[in-house]
């Protein structure tokens, strides 16, 4: 059977549309991801420090690692990373080829630190604590400064890691235009998602703020502490606490769908009414990983 020319360039012609407009392969979709082999190479790496590694027990480094489907050479960008323990885990399984920032808030200048939130143990949440009762104020380093003491240790330590990149925003405007404008493979928000609401935070902006930067088929992945159903984000300040299902509502929100809920944190005998459980036992936690589409 015979072809005419006009039917070549037509099929040409449709061949180029679906080309243009299928969504462009992100890093962290091309590249392969971990094993657990891999990973547990370098959660065993003997660099890392005693602190890091005691907070292991708790936070379960090589299922998370797995359940974000963590892949060399991707862009990522840590929300509220604080001291960095999930940033130099994400640069050191990211590799150099790839980039890592962590993100923190702007310190306040106010010379008035803000009341502490109830103390771990309270069962009376709407108790306010009493000023005698809170911690003298000691300096502590920034987040900025945390971050670029973990670059310098796994660059002299000759750690094939990706470059840690501090980036101080707030919340509700996380991300540099600079760099949304390039894409972000992967997001992270590890158990402070919650913290958000005491602090006032324009939630929906930053949710909305991380969606445009990520890529398509990018992930943002969320952990935080249980609270109750019905209880929204009401225990921040106290319990430090969300609900589950108000987190998801929130990010749902900004057009984000959910791919995919890690259980491997959770903890149903924790009956979530104080900050820490009494008696002594694994705080509950979800970890819900959403998708851009």
């Amino acid at each position: 059977m015979k072809i005419s020319r006009k039917e070549v360039l037509a099929a040409i012609a449709v061949s180029a549309v679906l080309f243009l407009s299928s969504p462009p392969a992100t890093a962290q979709q091309s590249s392969p991801q971990l094993s657990s082999e891999q990973i547990a190479q370098i959660v065993a790496s003997p660099d890392r420090s005693e602190a890091d590694r005691t907070n292991d027990l708790r936070r379960k480094p090589e299922l998370m690692l797995g359940f974000i489907g963590i892949r060399p050479g991707i862009v990522a960008l840590d929300l509220s990373a604080a001291g960095g323990y999930t940033t130099e885990l994400l640069a050191r399984a990211i590799g150099r080829s790839g980039t890592v920032y962590g993100q923190s808030q702007p310190r306040d200048p106010s010379p008035t630190p803000p009341l502490p939130a109830a103390p771990e143990g309270n069962s009376n949440p709407t108790a306010a604590p009493s000023a005698g009762s809170a911690p003298p104020a000691v300096a502590r380093r920034s987040s900025a400064e945390a971050l670029a003491e973990r670059d310098s240790k796994l660059r002299s330590n000759g750690v094939p890691a990706a470059p840690i990149v501090a980036i101080t925003r707030p919340f509700a405007d996380p991300v540099p235009p600079e760099l949304a404008a390039k894409g972000i493979d992967l997001v992270t928000l590890m158990f402070n998602y919650h913290d958000l609401g005491h602090l006032g935070v324009d939630r929906a902006a930053m949710n909305q703020a991380v969606f445009r930067a990520l890529k398509p088929g990018g992930l943002y992945v969320i952990a935080d502490h249980s609270g109750r159903p019905g209880t929204g984000i009401s225990e921040s300040g106290t319990l430090h606490r969300i609900e589950k299902a108000f987190l998801r509502q929130e990010v749902e929100a900004a057009r984000f769908r959910l791919q995919e809920e890690g259980n491997f944190l959770r903890n149903p005998n924790d009956p979530r009414v104080k900050n820490t459980p009494a008696p002594p036992q694994p705080k509950d936690e979800f970890v819900l990983k959403f998708v851009k589409r």
